[in-house]
């Protein structure tokens, strides 16, 4: 089991506190946020059913230091262990009273706990669908600004966009989860180390780039511009990726990806009171996730855009990227603070790249990371089933 399942844990007076403030003042915050963000989602016209989730999330990357955010939230292997016992449960129950349907036979099938620590002894993948028996391979990378852990609208999307689109066209397809080292514990560059190793670590299991996509949501959508970046400048610091076979991996997705360390873009100050983020919230996630912005200074300095490749020339630093990747697909919602440095990665990606097919798709009423809350929902809303036509354009 890796490492980074460990918890650092709260002092008994760091729990007294968290739970006097969770009791006092943080209702006061909870309630404002429900009244902003709902409200401006009515006064928009947009569908308020996801803006109350929106309003929690943001009072917790808010109100909540990242200690007392992994003290409240289980590990990302814990939840992982106990979704598949719970989604295998589920679907047993259904069976047996005579309602099961073929998806729910495929889960009992094909879905059962599998982790595999990686070098550093840290990290870890946690497979999503049978890898021995799958022809068609997704590397996730979850969000959660680096400092929170996976959710289960997570594993319920990758199940429903990725695994459950390969059944559809009779393949099998397992995800790999990458299990990754928390903020403030480490911070940049040890997670794009870590999803390198993954990375590797699939490859040395046989996996070719044509059968691969790889992305994941928010700060995941950051690791994936990373492994992007690292593909086409290999980081001095993370284990350096060769593509065997001549071939390019077939899709990067990112969506609502966290690309940029500005505060100050358009986006920001039009969605600060709607969306499950804020300036501020980002401000200090920034400083959780790059310290003191030492090593992120020099290589922006420098035109280098592992870290944040919005904040540097985006088109230059990603010019030949087509060596490596097929397509690239990056879903944004208007009524979110990363719109803008969403469409300038999307953009300059393209703008430099003619031979990648990049889709950027911009949702009126979606702000932040929506196929996430759908996920939570247990639902195949809009978010997820695009994301799985995508996924099937890429493999069939």
């Amino acid at each position: 089991m890796a490492r980074a399942l460990r918890k650092n844990p709260l002092r008994l007076w760091e729990r007294l506190y968290l739970l006097a403030h969770l009791l006092t003042v943080d209702v006061a915050h909870l309630s404002l946020n429900l009244v902003t963000c709902v409200g401006f989602a009515i006064l928009r016209g947009i569908p308020i059913r996801h803006y109350f989730k929106c309003a929690y999330n943001r009072f917790a990357l808010g109100r909540l230091s990242p200690r007392e955010i992994q003290h409240l939230s289980p590990s990302t292997s814990s939840l992982y262990h106990k979704w598949i016992a719970t989604t295998r449960a589920a679907a047993q129950t259904r069976v047996d009273s005579g309602r099961g349907t073929p998806d729910d036979r495929y889960i009992l099938d094909y879905i059962h706990a599998s982790e595999e620590v990686l070098p550093d002894g840290n990290a870890s993948v946690l497979w999503v669908g049978d890898r021995r028996r799958a022809s068609k391979f997704v590397l996730f990378f979850h969000g959660g600004g680096y400092v929170a852990p996976i959710q289960d609208g997570h594993l319920e999307w990758c199940l429903r966009a990725y695994v459950q689109a390969g059944q559809k066209h009779g393949e099998h397809v397992a995800v790999a989860v990458l299990q990754y080292t928390l903020a403030p514990e480490a911070r940049y560059p040890t997670q794009l180390k870590q999803a390198a190793d993954a990375l590797a670590h699939l490859f040395k299991l046989g996996v070719r780039p044509r059968d691969l996509i790889i992305g994941g949501d928010s700060a995941g959508g950051n690791l994936a511009s990373q492994i992007m970046s690292h593909l086409l400048h290999p980081h001095p610091e993370a284990k350096e990726i060769r593509l065997e076979h001549g071939e390019r991996i077939a899709g990067i997705f990112a969506v609502s990806p966290w690309v940029s360390a500005r505060t100050n873009d358009r986006s920001m100050s039009d969605n600060a009171l709607i969306d499950m983020l804020s300036p501020t919230i980002i401000e200090n996630l920034n400083h959780e996730h790059l310290g003191n912005h030492a090593l992120y200074n020099a290589e922006k300095k420098r035109n280098q855009g592992w870290a944040m490749p919005a904040d540097v020339d985006t088109g230059a630093w990603y010019k030949g990227l087509g060596k490596f990747v097929e397509r690239v697909y990056v879903t944004v919602g208007t009524q979110e603070v990363f719109r803008d440095q969403s469409i300038v990665f999307a953009e300059g990606v393209r703008r430099t790249n003619p031979d990648i097919e990049v889709l950027l798709e911009e949702r009126y009423d979606e702000a932040h990371d929506f196929i996430l809350l759908e996920g939570g929902r247990k639902e195949d809303g809009s978010a997820t089933r695009r994301m799985r036509r995508w996924v099937e354009g890429v493999f069939w």
